[in-house]
Protein backbone atom coordinates (compact mmCIF):
# COMPACT_ATOMS: atom_id res chain seq x y z
CA UNK A 1 0.00 0.00 0.00
CA UNK A 2 1.41 3.60 -1.18
CA UNK A 3 2.34 5.88 1.95
CA UNK A 4 2.05 8.79 -0.33
CA UNK A 5 0.06 10.62 -2.56
CA UNK A 6 1.51 13.35 -4.54
CA UNK A 7 -1.44 15.38 -2.26
CA UNK A 8 0.50 14.28 0.63
CA UNK A 9 3.78 15.18 -0.45
CA UNK A 10 2.59 19.03 -1.21
CA UNK A 11 1.20 19.58 1.74
CA UNK A 12 4.29 18.22 4.20
CA UNK A 13 6.50 20.26 1.73
CA UNK A 14 4.20 23.68 2.60
CA UNK A 15 3.90 22.63 6.08
CA UNK A 16 7.56 21.99 6.77
CA UNK A 17 8.39 24.57 5.00
CA UNK A 18 10.62 22.42 2.92
CA UNK A 19 12.58 24.52 -0.20
CA UNK A 20 14.15 22.46 -2.36
CA UNK A 21 13.53 18.89 -3.54
CA UNK A 22 16.27 16.21 -4.87
CA UNK A 23 15.24 14.28 -7.56
CA UNK A 24 18.11 11.33 -7.49
CA UNK A 25 18.94 8.62 -9.43
CA UNK A 26 21.71 6.02 -10.20
CA UNK A 27 24.15 5.46 -12.94
CA UNK A 28 25.00 1.97 -14.15
CA UNK A 29 28.45 2.17 -11.93
CA UNK A 30 26.38 2.93 -8.71
CA UNK A 31 26.65 6.88 -8.34
CA UNK A 32 24.11 8.72 -7.18
CA UNK A 33 23.18 11.57 -9.19
CA UNK A 34 20.34 14.34 -8.05
CA UNK A 35 18.69 17.08 -9.77
CA UNK A 36 17.49 19.78 -7.37
CA UNK A 37 14.21 21.94 -7.88
CA UNK A 38 12.81 24.48 -5.97
CA UNK A 39 9.21 23.54 -4.26
CA UNK A 40 7.57 25.82 -6.84
CA UNK A 41 8.88 22.74 -9.35
CA UNK A 42 7.22 20.20 -7.37
CA UNK A 43 4.12 19.86 -8.98
CA UNK A 44 5.88 19.60 -12.48
CA UNK A 45 8.68 16.78 -11.08
CA UNK A 46 5.56 15.23 -9.43
CA UNK A 47 3.67 14.91 -12.51
CA UNK A 48 7.02 13.25 -14.26
CA UNK A 49 7.63 16.61 -16.19
CA UNK A 50 11.26 16.70 -15.14
CA UNK A 51 14.05 16.29 -18.02
CA UNK A 52 17.49 15.71 -18.43
CA UNK A 53 20.13 15.00 -20.76
CA UNK A 54 21.24 11.32 -20.07
CA UNK A 55 24.07 11.63 -22.71
CA UNK A 56 26.02 12.78 -19.69
CA UNK A 57 25.43 9.76 -17.60
CA UNK A 58 27.94 6.98 -16.99
CA UNK A 59 26.03 4.17 -19.00
CA UNK A 60 23.18 5.69 -20.19
CA UNK A 61 22.59 7.05 -24.17
CA UNK A 62 24.09 8.87 -26.98
CA UNK A 63 23.41 12.26 -27.65
CA UNK A 64 21.63 11.44 -30.39
CA UNK A 65 19.12 9.58 -27.82
CA UNK A 66 19.82 12.42 -24.58
CA UNK A 67 16.32 13.61 -23.67
CA UNK A 68 15.41 11.04 -20.90
CA UNK A 69 13.06 12.29 -17.78
CA UNK A 70 12.55 11.17 -14.42
CA UNK A 71 9.72 9.18 -12.81
CA UNK A 72 9.35 10.16 -8.94
CA UNK A 73 8.68 7.50 -6.54
CA UNK A 74 6.31 8.62 -4.01
CA UNK A 75 7.13 6.42 -1.14
CA UNK A 76 10.64 7.23 -1.18
CA UNK A 77 10.16 10.71 -0.32
CA UNK A 78 11.64 12.14 3.03
CA UNK A 79 12.89 14.92 4.40
CA UNK A 80 16.75 15.41 4.86
CA UNK A 81 17.49 15.86 8.39
CA UNK A 82 20.51 17.82 8.34
CA UNK A 83 22.16 21.40 7.35
CA UNK A 84 18.94 23.89 6.80
CA UNK A 85 21.15 26.92 6.49
CA UNK A 86 20.76 27.38 3.01
CA UNK A 87 16.93 25.67 3.24
CA UNK A 88 15.32 22.67 4.20
CA UNK A 89 15.59 20.10 1.52
CA UNK A 90 13.30 16.81 0.59
CA UNK A 91 14.33 13.87 -1.22
CA UNK A 92 12.95 11.66 -3.79
CA UNK A 93 14.04 8.46 -5.63
CA UNK A 94 13.22 8.45 -9.56
CA UNK A 95 12.96 5.68 -11.94
CA UNK A 96 14.44 7.03 -15.34
CA UNK A 97 12.02 6.81 -18.65
CA UNK A 98 12.66 7.63 -22.09
CA UNK A 99 11.24 10.48 -24.02
CA UNK A 100 8.75 7.95 -25.39
CA UNK A 101 7.59 7.37 -22.01
CA UNK A 102 8.84 3.83 -21.95
CA UNK A 103 11.29 2.70 -18.86
CA UNK A 104 14.76 3.07 -19.33
CA UNK A 105 16.42 -0.20 -19.87
CA UNK A 106 19.48 0.95 -18.51
CA UNK A 107 18.30 2.46 -15.49
CA UNK A 108 19.61 0.51 -12.51
CA UNK A 109 16.28 0.41 -10.84
CA UNK A 110 14.42 -1.15 -13.93
CA UNK A 111 16.94 -4.10 -14.49
CA UNK A 112 16.08 -4.92 -10.60
CA UNK A 113 11.90 -4.42 -11.40
CA UNK A 114 13.00 -6.77 -14.16
CA UNK A 115 14.07 -9.46 -11.31
CA UNK A 116 11.22 -8.71 -8.91
CA UNK A 117 8.48 -9.42 -11.48
CA UNK A 118 10.22 -12.70 -12.54
CA UNK A 119 9.84 -13.79 -9.02
CA UNK A 120 6.77 -12.49 -9.00
CA UNK A 121 5.73 -14.52 -12.18
CA UNK A 122 7.20 -17.79 -10.03
CA UNK A 123 5.31 -16.67 -7.21
CA UNK A 124 7.51 -15.02 -5.31
CA UNK A 125 8.67 -11.88 -3.25
CA UNK A 126 12.27 -11.28 -1.92
CA UNK A 127 13.47 -9.50 0.79
CA UNK A 128 16.77 -8.61 1.99
CA UNK A 129 19.02 -7.09 4.64
CA UNK A 130 22.17 -5.63 3.78
CA UNK A 131 25.45 -5.51 6.36
CA UNK A 132 27.04 -2.16 5.65
CA UNK A 133 30.97 -1.62 6.47
CA UNK A 134 32.70 1.42 5.88
CA UNK A 135 35.84 3.81 6.86
CA UNK A 136 36.30 7.07 8.30
CA UNK A 137 39.50 8.57 7.84
CA UNK A 138 40.59 12.01 8.68
CA UNK A 139 40.79 14.64 5.63
CA UNK A 140 43.67 16.83 5.17
CA UNK A 141 44.14 20.81 5.27
CA UNK A 142 43.27 21.18 1.63
CA UNK A 143 39.90 19.10 3.05
CA UNK A 144 40.56 16.24 0.69
CA UNK A 145 40.39 12.53 1.88
CA UNK A 146 43.21 10.70 3.54
CA UNK A 147 43.78 7.24 4.98
CA UNK A 148 45.32 8.76 8.51
CA UNK A 149 43.53 8.11 11.30
CA UNK A 150 43.79 8.79 15.50
CA UNK A 151 41.76 5.13 15.77
CA UNK A 152 43.14 2.16 17.02
CA UNK A 153 39.66 0.29 17.81
CA UNK A 154 38.96 -3.42 17.17
CA UNK A 155 35.83 -6.02 17.01
CA UNK A 156 33.11 -3.89 19.02
CA UNK A 157 35.45 -1.72 20.99
CA UNK A 158 34.01 1.44 22.42
CA UNK A 159 35.21 4.55 22.70
CA UNK A 160 37.23 6.58 23.38
CA UNK A 161 39.45 3.39 21.68
CA UNK A 162 37.07 4.21 19.27
CA UNK A 163 37.33 7.40 17.73
CA UNK A 164 34.25 7.19 15.27
CA UNK A 165 31.57 6.16 17.80
CA UNK A 166 30.07 9.77 18.19
CA UNK A 167 30.24 10.08 14.06
CA UNK A 168 28.40 6.42 13.68
CA UNK A 169 25.72 7.53 16.74
CA UNK A 170 24.74 10.83 14.73
CA UNK A 171 24.55 9.09 11.22
CA UNK A 172 22.03 6.14 12.99
CA UNK A 173 19.88 8.98 14.76
CA UNK A 174 19.70 10.90 11.40
CA UNK A 175 18.97 7.43 9.68
CA UNK A 176 15.79 7.37 12.39
CA UNK A 177 14.80 10.65 11.31
CA UNK A 178 14.54 9.19 7.92
CA UNK A 179 12.72 6.45 8.57
CA UNK A 180 15.26 4.18 8.99
CA UNK A 181 14.95 1.09 12.18
CA UNK A 182 18.43 0.43 12.84
CA UNK A 183 18.99 -2.79 14.59
CA UNK A 184 22.81 -2.34 15.27
CA UNK A 185 25.79 -0.15 14.80
CA UNK A 186 29.84 -1.27 16.26
CA UNK A 187 33.01 -0.62 15.44
CA UNK A 188 34.41 -3.42 13.05
CA UNK A 189 37.43 -5.44 12.81
CA UNK A 190 39.93 -2.97 11.80
CA UNK A 191 40.99 0.53 12.50
CA UNK A 192 38.61 3.26 11.62
CA UNK A 193 35.88 0.59 9.88
CA UNK A 194 32.39 1.04 11.01
CA UNK A 195 29.29 -1.44 10.43
CA UNK A 196 25.45 0.10 10.63
CA UNK A 197 23.00 -2.71 10.50
CA UNK A 198 19.57 -1.26 9.51
CA UNK A 199 15.90 -3.99 8.88
CA UNK A 200 15.67 -6.35 6.20
CA UNK A 201 13.03 -4.94 3.54
CA UNK A 202 11.38 -5.89 -0.19
CA UNK A 203 14.09 -5.58 -2.59
CA UNK A 204 13.75 -2.70 -4.43
CA UNK A 205 13.52 -0.32 -0.89
CA UNK A 206 16.57 -2.44 0.21
CA UNK A 207 18.60 -1.20 -2.77
CA UNK A 208 17.05 2.59 -2.28
CA UNK A 209 18.29 2.21 1.46
CA UNK A 210 21.18 1.46 0.20
CA UNK A 211 21.75 3.94 -1.53
CA UNK A 212 20.81 6.60 0.91
CA UNK A 213 22.43 5.30 3.67
CA UNK A 214 25.81 5.85 2.17
CA UNK A 215 24.72 9.20 1.31
CA UNK A 216 23.78 10.08 4.95
CA UNK A 217 27.11 8.52 6.27
CA UNK A 218 29.48 10.59 3.80
CA UNK A 219 27.24 14.02 4.91
CA UNK A 220 27.15 13.42 8.21
CA UNK A 221 31.22 12.03 8.16
CA UNK A 222 31.69 15.33 6.67
CA UNK A 223 29.90 17.27 9.00
CA UNK A 224 32.04 15.34 11.78
CA UNK A 225 35.51 16.74 9.71
CA UNK A 226 36.02 13.18 8.56
CA UNK A 227 35.69 11.22 5.25
CA UNK A 228 33.04 8.32 5.10
CA UNK A 229 34.72 5.06 2.60
CA UNK A 230 32.92 2.65 0.80
CA UNK A 231 36.46 1.90 -0.80
CA UNK A 232 36.47 -2.04 -0.35
CA UNK A 233 40.46 -2.00 1.17
CA UNK A 234 41.88 1.08 1.52
CA UNK A 235 44.65 0.11 3.57
CA UNK A 236 47.26 -2.70 2.95
CA UNK A 237 47.41 -5.72 5.69
CA UNK A 238 43.56 -5.59 7.63
CA UNK A 239 40.52 -6.30 6.77
CA UNK A 240 38.51 -4.81 3.61
CA UNK A 241 34.61 -3.35 3.98
CA UNK A 242 31.97 -5.89 2.61
CA UNK A 243 28.03 -5.69 2.10
CA UNK A 244 27.35 -8.98 2.82
CA UNK A 245 23.39 -9.40 2.00
CA UNK A 246 20.67 -11.86 3.77
CA UNK A 247 18.37 -12.79 0.96
CA UNK A 248 14.84 -14.77 1.70
CA UNK A 249 12.22 -15.44 -0.66
CA UNK A 250 8.55 -15.58 0.74
CA UNK A 251 5.39 -17.29 -1.11
CA UNK A 252 1.97 -16.32 0.27
CA UNK A 253 3.71 -14.38 3.22
CA UNK A 254 5.63 -17.75 4.47
CA UNK A 255 9.51 -17.58 3.86
CA UNK A 256 10.21 -20.36 1.26
CA UNK A 257 12.90 -21.02 2.17
CA UNK A 258 12.26 -22.75 5.41
CA UNK A 259 11.39 -26.83 6.49
CA UNK A 260 11.19 -27.74 9.74
CA UNK A 261 11.42 -31.47 8.65
CA UNK A 262 15.07 -30.99 6.56
CA UNK A 263 18.16 -31.47 8.77
CA UNK A 264 19.39 -28.27 8.26
CA UNK A 265 15.84 -26.39 8.39
CA UNK A 266 15.82 -25.70 4.67
CA UNK A 267 13.45 -26.37 2.00
CA UNK A 268 14.02 -27.79 -1.75
CA UNK A 269 13.59 -23.95 -2.97
CA UNK A 270 16.45 -22.85 -0.43
CA UNK A 271 19.02 -25.38 -2.29
CA UNK A 272 17.86 -24.40 -5.65
CA UNK A 273 18.44 -21.11 -4.79
CA UNK A 274 22.05 -21.78 -3.35
CA UNK A 275 22.59 -23.53 -6.64
CA UNK A 276 21.73 -20.82 -8.73
CA UNK A 277 23.95 -18.56 -6.99
CA UNK A 278 26.91 -20.84 -6.86
CA UNK A 279 26.65 -21.69 -10.67
CA UNK A 280 26.30 -18.37 -11.75
CA UNK A 281 28.43 -16.10 -9.13
CA UNK A 282 31.84 -16.01 -11.17
CA UNK A 283 29.86 -14.46 -13.94
CA UNK A 284 28.52 -11.93 -11.89
CA UNK A 285 31.38 -11.57 -9.76
CA UNK A 286 32.18 -8.09 -11.55
CA UNK A 287 28.35 -6.41 -10.65
CA UNK A 288 28.56 -7.78 -6.94
CA UNK A 289 33.03 -6.53 -6.90
CA UNK A 290 33.11 -4.36 -9.35
CA UNK A 291 36.91 -2.46 -9.10
CA UNK A 292 40.11 -2.76 -9.29
CA UNK A 293 40.14 -2.48 -5.30
CA UNK A 294 37.28 -5.20 -4.74
CA UNK A 295 40.16 -7.84 -5.51
CA UNK A 296 42.68 -6.56 -3.23
CA UNK A 297 39.85 -7.54 -0.31
CA UNK A 298 39.53 -11.11 -1.57
CA UNK A 299 42.21 -12.71 -0.94
CA UNK A 300 42.52 -15.44 1.60
CA UNK A 301 43.48 -14.27 5.30
CA UNK A 302 40.96 -11.52 5.82
CA UNK A 303 38.10 -13.43 6.21
CA UNK A 304 36.38 -12.38 2.57
CA UNK A 305 35.01 -14.97 1.06
CA UNK A 306 37.37 -16.34 -1.78
CA UNK A 307 35.97 -20.28 -2.24
CA UNK A 308 32.93 -21.18 -4.30
CA UNK A 309 31.31 -22.94 -1.38
CA UNK A 310 28.05 -22.63 1.17
CA UNK A 311 27.84 -23.92 4.93
CA UNK A 312 25.54 -23.26 8.21
CA UNK A 313 28.26 -23.74 10.33
CA UNK A 314 30.88 -21.57 9.57
CA UNK A 315 31.90 -18.03 7.86
CA UNK A 316 34.54 -19.12 5.31
CA UNK A 317 32.92 -19.97 2.49
CA UNK A 318 30.71 -17.86 0.04
CA UNK A 319 27.28 -18.53 1.10
CA UNK A 320 26.73 -18.51 4.71
CA UNK A 321 22.96 -20.04 6.19
CA UNK A 322 22.90 -18.12 9.82
CA UNK A 323 21.18 -20.04 12.90
CA UNK A 324 17.77 -18.11 12.84
CA UNK A 325 15.37 -20.60 11.00
CA UNK A 326 11.17 -20.44 10.45
CA UNK A 327 10.23 -16.80 9.59
CA UNK A 328 13.80 -16.07 10.19
CA UNK A 329 15.46 -18.40 7.50
CA UNK A 330 17.40 -16.14 4.79
CA UNK A 331 20.74 -17.15 2.82
CA UNK A 332 24.00 -15.08 3.70
CA UNK A 333 26.20 -13.94 0.38
CA UNK A 334 29.38 -12.81 1.71
CA UNK A 335 31.21 -11.47 -1.05
CA UNK A 336 29.32 -8.25 -2.37
CA UNK A 337 31.28 -5.30 -1.42
CA UNK A 338 29.86 -1.68 -1.07
CA UNK A 339 31.69 -0.27 -3.69
CA UNK A 340 28.79 -2.33 -5.64
CA UNK A 341 25.54 -1.05 -7.16
CA UNK A 342 22.88 -2.33 -5.07
CA UNK A 343 20.56 -2.39 -7.64
CA UNK A 344 22.50 -4.37 -10.20
CA UNK A 345 23.84 -6.55 -7.08
CA UNK A 346 20.31 -7.57 -5.69
CA UNK A 347 18.83 -8.29 -9.43
CA UNK A 348 21.79 -10.25 -10.44
CA UNK A 349 21.84 -12.55 -7.26
CA UNK A 350 17.99 -12.87 -7.03
CA UNK A 351 18.13 -13.54 -10.62
CA UNK A 352 20.79 -16.33 -10.13
CA UNK A 353 18.50 -17.79 -7.72
CA UNK A 354 15.33 -17.84 -9.48
CA UNK A 355 17.58 -19.47 -12.21
CA UNK A 356 18.19 -22.38 -9.97
CA UNK A 357 14.82 -22.78 -8.64
CA UNK A 358 13.42 -22.90 -12.05
CA UNK A 359 16.03 -25.31 -13.52
CA UNK A 360 15.71 -27.55 -10.50
CA UNK A 361 19.72 -26.77 -9.60
CA UNK A 362 21.19 -29.19 -6.51
CA UNK A 363 24.16 -28.08 -4.68
CA UNK A 364 27.06 -29.41 -3.41
CA UNK A 365 27.65 -30.93 -0.27
CA UNK A 366 28.36 -27.91 2.90
CA UNK A 367 31.82 -27.73 3.58
CA UNK A 368 31.21 -27.34 7.40
CA UNK A 369 35.28 -26.92 8.22
CA UNK A 370 37.31 -23.61 7.53
CA UNK A 371 38.48 -23.57 3.68
CA UNK A 372 40.98 -21.12 4.41
CA UNK A 373 43.17 -24.13 6.06
CA UNK A 374 42.58 -26.74 3.57
CA UNK A 375 45.77 -26.94 0.47
CA UNK A 376 45.07 -26.16 -2.79
CA UNK A 377 44.94 -29.86 -3.40
CA UNK A 378 42.87 -30.62 -0.86
CA UNK A 379 39.72 -27.99 -2.35
CA UNK A 380 40.41 -28.97 -5.74
CA UNK A 381 40.10 -32.67 -4.48
CA UNK A 382 36.40 -31.47 -3.05
CA UNK A 383 35.63 -29.16 -6.15
CA UNK A 384 35.75 -25.96 -4.77
CA UNK A 385 36.68 -23.49 -7.35
CA UNK A 386 37.67 -19.85 -6.93
CA UNK A 387 36.12 -16.41 -7.63
CA UNK A 388 37.40 -14.28 -10.32
CA UNK A 389 40.76 -12.96 -8.64
CA UNK A 390 41.45 -9.52 -10.62
CA UNK A 391 38.83 -7.45 -12.10
CA UNK A 392 40.62 -8.54 -15.64
CA UNK A 393 39.63 -12.28 -14.64
CA UNK A 394 35.68 -10.74 -13.67
CA UNK A 395 34.99 -8.94 -16.67
CA UNK A 396 35.81 -11.72 -19.22
CA UNK A 397 33.61 -14.27 -16.79
CA UNK A 398 30.84 -11.55 -17.16
CA UNK A 399 31.05 -10.76 -20.60
CA UNK A 400 30.93 -14.81 -22.18
CA UNK A 401 28.09 -15.46 -19.89
CA UNK A 402 24.58 -15.74 -21.35
CA UNK A 403 22.98 -15.54 -18.10
CA UNK A 404 24.75 -12.30 -16.89
CA UNK A 405 23.62 -10.51 -20.16
CA UNK A 406 19.84 -11.55 -19.51
CA UNK A 407 20.37 -10.84 -15.62
CA UNK A 408 21.20 -7.57 -16.33
CA UNK A 409 19.55 -6.83 -20.17
CA UNK A 410 21.96 -6.05 -23.45
CA UNK A 411 22.16 -2.44 -22.49
CA UNK A 412 23.46 -2.66 -18.85
CA UNK A 413 25.98 -5.90 -20.19
CA UNK A 414 28.04 -3.78 -22.92
CA UNK A 415 28.00 -0.48 -21.33
CA UNK A 416 29.38 -1.86 -18.04
CA UNK A 417 32.01 -3.76 -19.97
CA UNK A 418 32.95 -0.71 -21.61
CA UNK A 419 33.25 0.93 -18.38
CA UNK A 420 35.09 -1.72 -16.53
CA UNK A 421 37.27 -2.61 -19.68
CA UNK A 422 38.42 0.86 -19.48
CA UNK A 423 38.96 1.09 -15.49
CA UNK A 424 41.11 -2.32 -15.86
CA UNK A 425 43.32 -0.38 -19.04
CA UNK A 426 43.78 2.94 -16.62
CA UNK A 427 45.03 0.78 -13.71
CA UNK A 428 47.12 -1.65 -15.72
CA UNK A 429 49.15 0.86 -17.62
CA UNK A 430 49.59 3.54 -14.51
CA UNK A 431 53.20 3.38 -12.23
CA UNK A 432 52.23 2.22 -8.63
CA UNK A 433 54.25 3.59 -5.72
CA UNK A 434 55.14 0.04 -5.05
CA UNK A 435 56.74 -0.45 -8.49
CA UNK A 436 58.94 2.96 -7.28
CA UNK A 437 59.87 1.48 -3.98
CA UNK A 438 60.51 -1.91 -5.56
CA UNK A 439 62.53 -0.93 -8.74
CA UNK A 440 63.74 2.14 -9.42
CA UNK A 441 66.87 1.89 -6.89
CA UNK A 442 67.82 -1.23 -8.16
CA UNK A 443 67.84 -1.47 -11.79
Amino acid sequence: MAKYTKEDIIRITHEEQVDFICLQFTDILGTLKSVSITVSQLEKALGNGCMFDGSSIDGFVRIEESDMSLHPDLDSFVILPWDETSGKTARLICDVYNADGTPFEGDPRYVLRRAIKRAADMGYTCCVGPECEFFLFHLDEQGKATTKTYDHGGYFDLGPVDRGERCRKDICLCLEKMGFEIEASHHENAIAQHEIDFKYDEVLRTADNVMTFKYVVKNLANSHGLYATFMPKPIYGICGSGMHINISLFKDGVNAFCDSNDSAGLSSVAYNFIAGVMHHIKAITVITNPIVNSYKRLVPGYEAPVYIAWSAKNRSPLVRIPTARGAGTRIELRNPDPSANPYLVMAAVLQAGLDGIEKAMTPPPPKDSNIFRLTPDERKAEGIHSLPKTLYDAIREFKYSDFAKMAVGSHVHGKYIEAKKEEWKEYSTRVSQWEIDKYLGKY
